[in-house]
């Protein structure tokens, strides 16, 4: 039996990431975070007990879909309890004392780097991907890597005293990204009075009009698509699996479609049944590093 306490969450990234954020956001300040390099050993962590819990990116409203999580999802190890939409406001973020002709090199996670594309573009600095934002800002930091910026949040700033060369780079104010929360797919799920979403995935044969007899389907009980994700099927060509979320204002809504598309689709899941974000949620305050992200 693992060690771990029961109130650890899973997240990628490390202190001063978006992924610090938005669990501090969903879960509090007191559970410890395990900062993982990769969302595969997320889903690891927590399909294996070691991590009550996890927080995993989804998709950006600039950079898009995030496509090897929704493969995560299929897998059936994990579920999706909730989702959190964040504020992303990416600076570019250097040791104090430089300015913007000092900067000869860029780090940061890629779906960082593509969010601030235009800015970035505007300048002949070397891009380099890394495995996460705050990561980026502390490596400046430790290294004293002079002539080095990080894209990350201002987070990241305070908590390793790095100056912004330059706030708000992001190509849209509009920035924000959906996280999933997750638990273990075999924990007993809660009964959640105020579910209004779920996340299914299925795949459906071959033929003309089969996928839009699923969507009439979703229509004619009331629910809002909201995302329609399609993935290839490993070892059948040019063949797809969906993703896709729905909201509803009466969970009987959902049941009733629940009952009806067997009949329309194969390998059917249901990902998680659970309470809609909101996206007017805002940022927590700026902290010191603690013992709980380790």
């Amino acid at each position: 039996m693992s060690s771990t306490p029961l109130s650890a969450i899973a997240i990628q990234g490390y202190a001063g990431s978006f992924h610090e954020q938005a669990a501090r956001l969903h879960f509090g300040a007191a559970p410890a975070l395990q900062p993982c390099a990769t969302f595969q050993e997320v889903v690891q962590r927590v399909a294996d007990g070691r991590a009550s819990a996890g927080l995993m990116a989804i998709e950006n409203t600039l950079a898009g879909s995030i496509l090897p999580n929704y493969l995560l999802l299929q897998q059936g190890t994990v579920r999706v309890t909730g989702e959190i939409y964040l504020p992303i406001r990416q600076h570019l973020l250097a040791l104090p004392g430089q300015t913007l002709a000092d900067i000869k090199e860029v780090h940061s996670h890629p779906m960082a780097l593509r969010q601030c594309g235009p800015f970035l573009d505007q300048h002949s600095w070397r891009l380099v991907e890394t495995d996460d934002t705050g990561r980026s800002a502390q490596r400046v930091r430790e290294e004293l890597q002079w002539g080095v910026a990080a894209v990350a949040g201002e987070q990241a700033a305070h908590l390793f005293g790095l100056e912004l060369l330059a706030p708000d780079i992001h190509a849209d104010p509009g920035n924000y990204t959906r996280f999933l929360a997750l638990a273990p797919a075999t924990a007993e799920a809660p009964t959640l009075p105020q579910a209004d979403k779920a996340s299914l995935y299925f795949h459906t044969a071959h033929a003309p009009g089969t996928l839009a007899r699923v969507l009439t389907r979703i229509a004619g009980h009331g629910l809002n698509l909201t995302k329609l994700q399609s993935s290839p099927r490993p070892g059948q060509p040019w063949h797809y699996s969906f993703h896709i979320d729905v909201e509803f204002d009466n969970v009987y809504h959902l049941h009733e479609l629940l009952a009806e598309l067997p009949e329309l689709t194969e390998d059917l899941q249901v990902l998680g049944i659970y309470h809609r974000g909101e996206m007017n949620e805002l940022l927590p305050t700026p902290a010191e590093p603690t013992a709980a992200c380790y």
